[in-house]
Parts: C-alpha cells; structure tokens; sequence
C-alpha cells in the first residue's frame, strides 16, 4: 500500500474511529493491522493523534511586529540604498539627516511612519535589512588584489636587512 492510500485509508479509518465505542474501537484496530501491516500500538496512536493537515498555523506569541510593514521597510531601504548601504549604527545616525529630505524625492511619508523611522533602533534595521543586504552585497575588499603590474609600482626597500654588505654588523654593535 503506498503513503497516499494509506492517508486516504487513515482518513476514513479515523471517522469511524472517532464514532466508535470501546469493542468496535478494538474491531477497527484489528482491521487496521491487517490492511497496513502496522503493530496494534502504532495503529492506535496514529488513529488517536490523526491530524489531516500536519502543519497547523500557530500563532507567533507576544506582542506583533512594529516596524516589520512594507511602509517602513521600502523608505528605509531607499534611504539605505541612497546614502550608499551604510552599517546599522550610521544608518540610524544619518535618518535624521536624510528624513526631513526623504519627501522630496520619494514621496511624502505618514506622521506615524516618520516617528516609527525616527525610534528604530540599529539592531532593527538590521535585521528588517537582512534579506536585502543578500542582494546588495559588497563584492571584495578595499584592498589590492593579487597582481603584477601594482606590486611593480611600488617601490619597497629590501636591503634593509642584508647581512652581507659592509659595515652591518658594526653599526649593530655600536647600538647596543
């Protein structure tokens, strides 16, 4: 019998099961075993615990998100786009700079909205930014990258430290 037949099997079985009593309770076990090949204690908790949907929507406790709405997600993130993806802490240091501005070129903004921008706090913004720093990341680092042709045009002294040439081992002797 395959997983699907034996949902649909379990389905009906679980209708009887429910309506039941206790010597009819032990038939439709019994039938249970036979047809799925399961023991009797397995039969009994499946029939016990049947839930149809196995995934039920659970409600998230405590209190519900304040700035986790598109209409504070979308003007923070044009905002952290335009001052060019700034970390957590300057973002929140620069949305005072940036907001009384923000209408002229976005739009105009709700009170609330403004005062929810202004109350954020950086640990915030970075977790409302977290999945659109995925799509905005940074490639490398500001350092120089493996190559030839800048490596030639700097000059570095590096007889500094030649023992061969004369007069090394004086001058390191008079200094000490």
């Amino acid at each position: 019998m395959s997983p699907k037949s034996k949902e649909e099997y379990f389905e009906v079985l679980y209708k009887r099961y429910k309506e039941a009593s206790r010597k009819e309770k032990t038939v439709i076990i019994d039938e249970c075993c036979a047809v799925c090949g399961y023991h009797r204690k397995h039969a009994i908790r499946r029939l016990k615990e049947y839930k149809r949907f196995t995934k039920p929507k659970v409600k998230k406790r405590g209190k519900p998100s304040v700035y986790n709405k598109e209409s504070i997600i979308r003007p923070l993130k044009q905002i952290w786009l335009a001052a060019n993806l700034p970390c957590s802490k300057r973002l929140k240091a620069i949305l005072s700079l940036w907001l009384p501005k923000y209408s002229e070129h976005f739009g105009q903004l709700a009170e609330d909205i403004i005062r929810a921008l202004w109350a954020i706090s950086p640990s915030t913004i970075d977790r409302i930014l977290r999945p659109v720093r995925i799509q905005y990341q940074k490639r490398g680092k500001s350092t120089p990258k493996p190559g030839t042709l800048l490596r030639k045009q700097i000059p570095i002294n590096t007889n500094q430290w030649d023992e061969s040439r004369p007069g090394f081992l004086e001058a390191d002797t008079v200094a000490h």
